[in-house]
């Protein structure tokens, strides 16, 4: 193309030459017009090309740090357990009973007007909904994280940004109308706090406590946790999202878990640190933490948190970068969950429920509203 154009820009000085010295220039003409379509078609292949590496460069991960375990799905690695797991209640019951026997869970008349994987939470277990989310937001600012309520209807560009398309598409909602899409995490709009934006010096790091409600699809998950509300489809998250120097990002991802942790710790709940495998990270992270609560339902532990940091895979694609001493960097990103709301109350009233189905409160989230027992209604 660069030597097409500049064979017609020769040709179109000689078709000017020629004119006023009142030579014929036809054949310049003739050749700057055959020029002119050759650069034409060339430009059509030259977008067609850079479509295609795009297309192609979207669905690469991002880089694997090299302390992630290497494996899938089931080579996570132990990190630490913390707690001792409960002392069993007789019986033992999982959060849909206790649910019913609270008068706080209706599966039921929700799948009537909504389908599977939909819940209404009541009485009770929505007044331990408001009080978890006002007990981790209140440890969220003290811990230097801004709260936001984001949106949750993105554009395209949002999710490629944040590397959930093209790999996760099947699993988030479109609005086909309006052109926008569903969050499955506050991630995605906290990320674009930074699209195209260049912050000043000085203003890194910068934390956000993101609460929302969160959709996902679920396509993958057919058969899978189908009983109660451990995998729904609609669900509210806080959700903890930090842009740093490349320099501070390794501390930062342990910080975010240090957060988590104390979290589960004053929920008085039983849970163990699993460093995940290179091929479970998802697109987006260098490297990742899940936090897995015991929960005597199930009688095994179960994910309520992860924290990923992302690098700078997310950055770039956002166009997000900070001024520097040597100018302008690209930033790094790093997301966490502080409080996955339907997981981490199926952890709390399985982990403290009594022999009568009532369940006792932790004392954090009583500070909050929540009363010191549930009882049956």
């Amino acid at each position: 193309m660069e030597t097409t154009r500049a064979e017609r820009g020769r040709l179109s000085k000689a078709v000017g030459m020629a004119k006023r010295e009142g030579r014929d220039s036809s054949a310049e003409e003739a050749a700057a017009r055959a020029a002119g379509e050759s650069l034409a078609q060339d430009e059509d292949r030259l977008r067609d090309l850079e479509s295609r590496r795009d297309e192609l460069l979207l669905g690469l991960p991002n880089l694997a740090q090299d302390e992630a375990p290497d494996g899938g799905e089931d080579d996570a690695v132990l990190v630490r357990t913390v707690g001792e797991p409960p002392a069993p209640a007789d019986p033992v019951r999982d959060h849909v009973e206790i649910g019913e026997i609270l008068g706080g869970l209706d599966m039921e008349q929700a799948a009537k007007i909504s389908g599977a994987r939909f819940a209404y939470l009541m009485g009770p277990l929505a007044r331990l909904q408001v009080a978890l989310t006002g007990f981790a937001i209140d440890l969220l600012e003290r811990r230097g994280f801004t709260p936001v309520i984001p949106p949750v209807l993105v554009r395209e560009e949002a999710m490629y940004g944040t590397g959930f398309f093209p790999t996760d598409r099947a699993s988030i909602y479109r609005l086909a109308d309006d052109d926008l899409y569903l969050v499955g995490t506050s991630e995605v709009p906290l990320a674009g706090l930074g699209y195209d934006r260049i912050f000043a010096a000085g203003d890194l790091p910068l934390r956000f406590a993101g609460m929302s409600s969160c959709f996902r699809r679920e396509a993958g998950a057919a058969g899978r946790d189908t009983r109660g509300i451990f995998r729904v489809h609609q669900f509210d998250k806080i959700e903890m999202f930090a842009f740093t120097s490349p320099r501070e990002s390794a501390a930062e991802h342990l910080r975010i878990l240090s957060v988590q942790e104390e979290i589960l710790q004053a929920l008085g709940l039983h849970y163990r640190v699993m460093d995940i495998a290179v091929g479970d990270l998802g697109a987006s992270a260098a490297r990742k933490f899940d936090c897995e609560a015991w929960m005597p339902g199930q009688r095994r532990f179960r994910e309520v948190t992860s924290c990923s940091n992302c690098t700078d895979y997310q950055a770039r694609r956002l166009n997000c970068r900070a001024r520097g001493e040597g100018g302008t960097e690209t930033v790094h990103t790093l997301n966490g969950t502080a409080v996955a709301v339907g997981r981490t109350i199926i952890a709390i009233i399985e982990t403290h429920q009594r022999p009568d189905g009532s369940v006792a409160v932790p004392e954090v989230l009583q500070a909050h509203g929540a009363p010191a027992v549930l009882t049956p209604r």
